[in-house]
């Protein structure tokens, strides 16, 4: 009974091990610069666009975060929310190919913004919101680099993309997908607006829903460690108890 006991433990610190391994890998994994929702319509306007940044470090602060909007294919009329205790510096570009719009010819847009003078404490985040006026028509996603600045000195930068069907870099920018216009979206500029809000909508349940998908996944994943770790445990007694029976 004493190498059964014994047997059990060891199948069961076995098991708890693998399981919080599991779940540990999963948490640094999704511990990155994200944009939400992650995805709009082409040509959405009148959005918003929040960039979450959580703190890795385990000593310091978050005291800077840039991020770098794309000029090739720019995101026209944006304007900032500075954030408790953040200040935010915008700066704009003189772009190669000027934007058309109803409004006018667009010669220059936004092409960084740098938020400083708040911080966030190691285990919290912080959401940046950035509002537009429209999105580009002619891309199917847009790629925001940023850097992220501790305290010590020390930044991340998160300006690595992903080739179509590779696995997530170690260090991915964040990157919002811009989808096909619906019939409606192709009428009045209303439509357009009303649809880009229930993109954006949509696209935040589809996060969640995410979430809740990866959530069941690692949920599987510990179930069959930990019926493994059953299963070798109920291997190991009836082995010693067969041990056991034998003449010697």
């Amino acid at each position: 009974m004493s190498r059964v006991r014994t047997t059990l433990r060891r199948a069961g610190t076995v098991t708890a091990l693998a399981a919080f391994g599991v779940l540990a890998a999963a948490g640094i994994a999704s511990a990155h610069v994200t944009v939400h929702p992650d995805s709009y319509a082409k040509g959405a306007t009148d959005g918003v666009l929040t960039f979450r940044v959580p703190n890795e470090e385990d000593t310091a602060s978050t005291t800077k975060v840039q991020v770098f909007l794309p000029t090739d294919h720019p995101v026209l009329g944006v304007l900032v929310s500075p954030g408790d205790g953040w200040t935010a510096k915008v700066t704009n570009t003189k772009l190669k190919t000027p934007v058309k719009t109803d409004d006018g010819t667009i010669t220059d847009a936004v092409s960084e913004i740098t938020w400083t003078g708040g911080k966030i404490d190691p285990g919290h985040f912080e959401d940046f919101d950035v509002a537009f006026g429209q999105l580009p028509e002619d891309t199917d996603q847009l790629t925001f680099k940023t850097l992220q600045t501790y305290s010590d000195g020390k930044t991340v930068r998160w300006i690595e993309e992903a080739a179509k069907g590779d696995e997530e870099p170690e260090n991915p920018a964040p990157v919002l997908k811009l989808t096909a216009k619906d019939a409606q979206d192709l009428g009045s500029g209303a439509s357009a607006t009303s649809s880009a809000a229930q993109k954006g909508s949509d696209s935040s349940d589809s996060t969640v829903a995410g979430s809740d998908s990866t959530a069941r996944e690692l949920g599987v994943a510990g179930l069959i460690v930990g019926v493994l770790g059953l299963a070798a445990a109920a291997f190991a007694i009836v082995r010693s108890r067969s041990g056991g029976s034998r003449p010697e």
